[in-house]
């Protein structure tokens, strides 16, 4: 998808509410019109019932009055809906596309992992629904307020412009004097919520050894920096903001002055004096009020901006035309791969091709390139070069909502998710019993969850201590296991297993080779791998040995004797 599609997300949405922003500012109209009736009320009292003396005049105009101020609340009210259905609707066009660029970049740069993306669309919506956003609906019936007043008298007129004129550079002033602060405040703010979420999933070892006041001073040396910035902007704010309505308070109160002075020469009616006073007030209201809300609708605009960035950096993944099921044949070809924040390859030319049901085993000293070429057969880390092939269609191809269901993946960090056991082994998916309690067999953790609490109903989740890592590590298994997936990648499945788990694991191997199950399997220890195919093993990025198991042995055997005889 082009940068100008994606880019375009937001003015989707936008477009999308078009109707109803239309609607708002049709019940604006009449909200406005109607806010005439105090000082046309005014006008009569003072210049028909005072002068009349009439009791049933000042009657039918009061009620008049009541009625049509009850409308005008109505309205207001009714313009208040539309606008947080405008709102809602906008987060239900883009919350699903905002979760899903947020989980793909994370998956791209985990280093960036955050939930920021949400808050500022939550940000968004928020602003659409307070009042704010009326300023921007009133503001544009400023010169009918004005040419009413020239009906008064054209000094009342020229004096509102004038007015007019000055809030308006107060607001440019504002607006000039903290931008750029309120938005160095707001990127502090995301910086220090980003650190303090990382620290959390660390919390059990900061606890441990003591690392807290450390850590916590690191966050609170970035929060105050938040916190400084936005002093300075709230400072310069408030100094636009009290401006602003004293510099109202002083012009409502000089225009009925000025009026005064036109009735003492007989230009005009004390009730128009009264009326132009209210009517000024009115005008300048809605620019009082963007002032006093630039701060909402500067964040606004920086929320605006990083999800812009965020749906620009991350396009909406097109779908493509669905593909056979696969069967678990995998092509390699001349393969690199860069992982993210990284300029140097950890993959380096890799050529492999693993037949269905193969089990492989991958081996090699720390950073060699094992889990990066794991990430890269399941799609997750793209090839800068190269292909990882799925029954001879690239991985990136397959719809992955359609390719997931035949993928098996445990990781080397195990994380489970809020929810009950039976919910996390079926991958949160439609639940079938028959299915969780197949998965859970083959990975013998069958026994283990009946005598949980509530055996599959157990709630665990990423802060249950419920388990213990090897148990969390064995239902992770299962889920990887469930529906009988045809390609499945084990990172250290036996890293936090005890003995009774490494006998249930070489059983879940024996199984998932009768059943035919492509199986790669990423491991230090080499009890699990006994029974595999082949054996690939890898260094620095690059593919040192890969074939029967036997031989490859037997070679790293010769090659370790070499090494021996020369060191001696």
């Amino acid at each position: 998808m082009s940068n100008t599609t994606t880019s375009n997300d937001l003015k989707g949405a936008l477009k999308a509410s078009k109707r109803g922003f239309i609607a708002a500012a049709f019940f604006s109209l009449f909200i406005n019109l109607l806010m005439l009736t105090a000082p046309l009320y005014m006008l009569q009292v003072y210049d028909r019932v005072v002068a009349s003396r009439s009791l049933d005049t000042l009657l039918y105009l009061s009620i008049l009055m009541v009625f049509m101020f009850s409308i005008m609340g109505t309205l207001e009210w009714v313009r208040a809906r539309i606008l947080v259905r405008v709102s809602n609707q906008m987060d239900q066009y883009l919350s699903r596309r905002v979760y899903s660029a947020m989980f793909e970049m994370g998956i791209r740069s985990p280093s960036q992992r955050t939930s920021q993306p949400l808050s500022d669309l939550t940000s968004l919506r928020q602003f659409m629904t307070g009042n704010g956003l009326f300023a921007f609906f009133d503001v544009p019936w400023l010169p009918i307020y004005i040419g009413i007043l020239f009906i008064f008298h054209p000094a009342f007129g020229w004096f509102a412009i004038g007015a007019a004129t000055i809030l308006l550079c107060v607001a440019i002033l504002n607006e000039r004097g903290t931008r750029k602060v309120l938005m160095e405040a707001n990127g502090e703010n995301v910086k220090a919520q980003a650190l303090a979420t990382s620290n959390l999933r660390n919390s059990e070892a900061m606890h441990a050894m003591g690392m807290l006041p450390s850590i916590m001073g690191r966050w609170y040396k970035q929060h105050q920096l938040f916190l400084q910035k936005q002093t300075i902007a709230s400072d310069k704010a408030g100094i636009f903001s009290n401006l602003s309505k004293v510099l109202r308070m002083i012009f409502q109160s000089l225009i009925l002055g000025l009026g005064a002075y036109y009735v003492v020469l007989n230009e005009m009616s004390p009730g128009m004096m009264i009326a132009g006073s209210i009517l000024m007030g009115r005008a300048l209201a809605p620019l009082d009020l963007l002032i006093g809300s630039w701060a909402g609708f500067n964040n606004a605009r920086a929320a605006h901006g990083r999800l812009n960035e965020v749906l620009t950096l991350i396009p909406a993944n097109e779908r493509s035309m669905s593909l056979p099921t696969p069967q678990g044949k995998l092509n390699i070809e001349n393969l690199y791969v860069v992982p993210p924040a990284s300029k140097a390859p950890a993959i380096r030319g890799v050529n492999l091709q693993i037949l269905p049901g193969e089990q492989i085993g991958i081996v090699g000293p720390s950073a060699a390139g094992k889990s990066t070429l794991a990430r890269a057969i399941l799609g997750l880390w793209p090839s800068s070069n190269g292909a990882v092939r799925i029954d001879g269609a690239e991985v990136q191809h397959y719809n992955q909502d359609e390719l997931g269901p035949y993928i098996g993946y445990l990781p080397q960090d195990i994380e489970l998710f809020n929810g009950t056991v039976s919910e996390n082994i079926a991958r949160f998916g439609d639940l079938d019993p028959e299915k969780v309690v197949i998965a859970a067999k083959k990975a013998g953790v069958h026994e283990l969850i009946l005598r949980l609490p509530n055996a599959y109903d157990t709630p665990i989740g990423t802060d249950s201590g419920a388990l213990s890592g090897g148990q969390r590590q064995r239902i992770g298994l299962a889920r990887a296991l469930y529906n009988t997936p045809k390609i499945i990648v084990l990172d250290e499945p036996n890293s936090n297993l005890d003995e009774q788990g490494e006998l249930a694991l070489a059983n879940t191997m024996q199984l998932l080779k009768s059943e035919g199950a492509t199986v790669l399997v990423i491991s230090h220890r080499t009890s699990i791998l006994r029974n595999i195919d082949k054996l690939l093993v890898m260094n620095d990025g690059q593919v040192l040995m890969f074939g029967p198991k036997d031989e490859v042995m037997k070679q790293l055997a010769l090659q370790k004797a070499e090494q021996n005889q020369i060191s001696q």
